[in-house]
Formats: structure tokens, sequence, C-alpha cells
């Protein structure tokens, strides 16, 4: 039997940043679970770089219990580490890596426990779920669900490992991205009026954008389980412009709605659309019959908001000991899983704190809190 903090070492020592591919990790893990007689399938991309990993432990003939984790970790490009982010290195109890809390920690607890898992008959299935690209829009797991979608019995619970010091969480916010593309008409700034200052179209967008955000804050939008307690728009990038002198004919900038679950992050991107459209791509047609206004997706995931009186979350009271609900500002695939059938809270080790930061890290405690939590589970299955 491999421990969890063995199993870490090796997760950690596969670099699955997302531009990377994630199937030398997939390849262990199979390799893995087979030695253990557990069946694995792999769901590739469309070029074979990358692949979910969805396995089942005990019956298959009823709905089980699903233990989700994705497999990709955030760049360590231009952060200051005091370690090699991708090899495991143990201080002051504090395990140190790339993915140590989100979160291959999680996945190296799960992996430990399926022997404790095979020890004896299951009541019901235990799927592992592994997923690709989370980190940049949850695109890995959507093949992955349309798979499930396919079986005859739908899994009754989904525990989504990311990190909340082992807290059940059971609601988090949705998510849009969206890119604008302003194109204007280019002209020396002698002669200014003569051209469409894309920049200038554009920044008229972003402050529409914040009256938009604005009107999100009205009290009567709140809902008080999250923080802030109301959805939220913000520019993250935009770019525009060739010299001072010259009349930018072409802006870009990216933006992003945070939505609470009973928001639809949409209606935001309607509104810009319908403004932009209505009160700022005739004016630039007046000067330039070329200039064009361009809204496209760039990804988007659902919120989570999971009842606490459910089947689901009575489970993950029981596997945690603690019934105390509560939500993240992060978001994860936790919709997804939910916007199929599938019962899901959040719940694994460390903290969103230590998550994309340099000397990222893990407590051993919470290591170990996660072993327990997980034997729990283990004993409870057991016919």
């Amino acid at each position: 039997m491999s421990s969890s903090q063995d199993l870490l070492a090796t997760l950690v020592g596969f670099d699955t940043t997302s531009r990377e591919s994630n199937l030398h990790l997939i390849e262990f893990v199979r390799e893995y679970l087979t030695r253990l007689d557990v069946p694995c399938e792999l769901i590739f991309n469309d070029d074979h770089s990358k692949a979910n990993l969805f396995a089942t432990l005990g019956p298959d003939d009823r709905p089980g219990i699903v233990l989700s984790g994705h497999t990709d970790v955030v760049p360590v490009d231009g952060q200051a580490w005091t370690v090699a982010p991708f090899e495991l290195t143990e201080k002051q109890g504090k395990l140190y890596g790339r993915g140590t809390t989100d979160m291959k920690g999680y996945i190296a607890c799960v992996l430990a426990a399926v022997p404790k898992l095979l020890a004896a008959p299951l009541r019901m299935p235990v799927h592992i779920a592994l997923s690709y690209d989370e980190e940049v829009g949850c695109l890995g797991v959507r093949s992955l669900l349309a798979e499930l979608e396919q079986r005859p019995h739908t899994p009754v619970l989904c525990i989504i490992g990311e990190p909340t010091e082992l807290k059940p969480v059971l609601g988090h916010k949705g998510k849009l991205a969206m890119r604008c593309d302003v194109h204007g008409a280019a002209c020396h700034s002698a002669y200014a009026p003569q051209g469409v200052n894309a920049i200038e179209y554009a920044a008229e967008l972003i402050g529409e954008l914040g009256r938009i955000g604005s009107r999100l804050r009205a009290p009567e939008l709140h809902d008080p389980r999250f923080d802030p307690p109301f959805s939220t728009v913000q520019t993250g990038t935009i770019s525009g412009g060739k010299a001072l002198n010259i009349v930018p004919a072409d802006c870009r900038f990216d933006f992003e709605v945070r939505a609470l679950p009973a928001q639809n992050p949409r209606e935001v991107a309607e509104q810009l659309e319908r403004y932009a459209q209505e009160q700022v791509l005739p004016r630039m047609l007046a000067v330039d019959a070329g200039s064009a206004i361009r809204f496209s997706e760039l990804s988007a995931y659902p919120g989570l908001a999971t009842d606490a009186q459910s089947q689901a979350a009575q489970l993950i009271a029981q596997f945690c000991g603690s019934g105390e609900f509560t939500t993240v500002a992060f978001g994860t695939e936790g919709g997804l899983f939910d916007a199929i059938g599938i019962a899901t809270v959040v719940c694994g080790p460390g903290s969103m704190d230590q998550g994309h930061k340099p000397d990222e890290f893990i407590s051993i405690e919470q290591l170990n809190a996660c072993d327990a939590m997980l034997e729990r589970i283990a004993q409870s299955l057991h016919s």
C-alpha cells in the first residue's frame, strides 16, 4: 500500500501545467489502479494529447459516489519559488510543490484509499474521476460527463476535492469569460475626427460594464451565503493601438462575470452587446462603414447550489463529521456535475489561500485528515 504522501510526491513530479499533456500522470494512475484490479476508462481529447480517467470500484449496477479531481495545475512562470516546484519538499509539517493543495493532495489521498475501499464488498460503487484542463475553463470534464450521461445509473453524490480545509461546501458562483473585439478606422492623430478610435469606444463599453456591475449590487439581488454577496463583473485585460500619433483601429478587452447560482451570467453579456449595437456601433459606422464590434465566449461554467437538506448533503456531513455547510468564492467543476443530475459538494484538503501561489503547500495534518475522511467513507460503504 502506498501512502498518500508517497503518491503525492509522484503526482507533483509530473508537470501537468494546463498547456502541457497530462498523459504521463494518467498512465501512472491507470497502472496503479490496474495493479489493484480496478478497470479504468480513458476519455481522450481530439488529438489524444490529454485524457480524463474514470474508474469504478465495487458494483456497477447501482448508483454510487464519485470522487472527482482535476489533474492540471497553473503555471509557475514568473513566480519566486524557493523550492523546486515539481518536486515534493517537506518542511516543518508542510509539503511544498505545485499542485499540492490544488489539487493533487486530494487525488493522492483518493488513490491511497483504494485498497481500503476494496478490502470488503462495497454496497454501492465508488467512482474515481480525473479530468484535464480545469484551470483553463473546466474543459476536459465535459467529455467525461457526456459519457456518464449515457450510463443507466446516476451517482447519488460527487465529492470534488478542491481545497476547502475539509469543510463541506455546497455552493459557489458560476463564471462567464468573454472577449470583445472593437474594430474602427486608423488615421493620423492630427485628423482624429476622420478616424474611429477603437480604444475610446472600447472604453465606453467597459464603462457600461461597470454600470451593469453596479446594478448587480442592489440589495434585493444579494445572497448572504456568498462573499461578496452579489454577482461581480470585471475587465481583466485590454490591448490596442500602435503609436500615439495614430488613431487606433483595433482594441480588444476580456471581461468576466462571476454570478450567483440563481443568476444567469449571460444576461450581463447580452446587456453589453445590446448597448454596443444600439448605442455605440451606430456612431462608429457613421464615420466608417467598416467598423465592427464582436463578442466571443472564452469559457463558462455554471454555479453550484446543492440543497442542504439533500441526501448528498447528509452523506457529506456524515463523512466529514460536520453539518456546517459553507460556500467558496472560486469556481469548480461542481456545477457541471450538478447540471446532469449528480448532486455535488466540494470538500478537500488544504486551503485555496496557498493555491496558485509560489511555494504552494499542503500541511501533512490536512493530508492525514483527508485520509481519515476517505476511511470513513470506506467503512460506511462496506456491506
